[in-house]
């Protein structure tokens, strides 16, 4: 197994965007109470952690069938390097009081594409 900076300076080398960001997989500790009175806490910190440029997209993960919802998320962060991203993610209100148990690690993002548009006079922007 090469080491994850070799292989990013191969992927570069390639020509390869090897843009590095953080996912973070963050599941229930066990008290759906907590993690229900946690919420707003959560969501007004994820709007923080966006408007510094932080928080690249999060949201809540199906079961494996796709048809149930078990309360676990994804948040992509852009920091500096691990231990940033776990600062961050640590300072979540669901992980700092333990509502939440989390996994981090980095992803190298190589190709994929984005769709948006960009309504100037209206200030919005709409996503297909």
């Amino acid at each position: 197994m090469p080491k994850w900076e070799d292989y990013k300076n191969e992927a570069k080398g390639r020509g390869a965007l090897a843009m590095e960001l953080f996912i973070v997989k963050s599941v229930p500790a066990g008290d759906m109470d907590l993690v229900k009175s946690t919420l707003p806490a959560h969501l007004a910190y994820q709007k923080e952690v966006e408007a510094k440029g932080k928080l690249v997209m999060a949201g809540p993960v199906s079961d494996a069938t796709g048809d149930m919802m078990e309360a676990e998320g994804m948040i992509i962060y852009r920091a500096a390097n691990l231990d940033d991203a776990r600062a961050i993610a640590n300072a979540d209100p669901m992980h700092a009081v333990g509502a939440r148990t989390y996994d981090v690690r980095k992803w190298l993002v190589n190709e994929g594409s984005l769709s948006f548009t960009v309504s100037l006079s209206s200030q919005s922007v709409t996503l297909p």
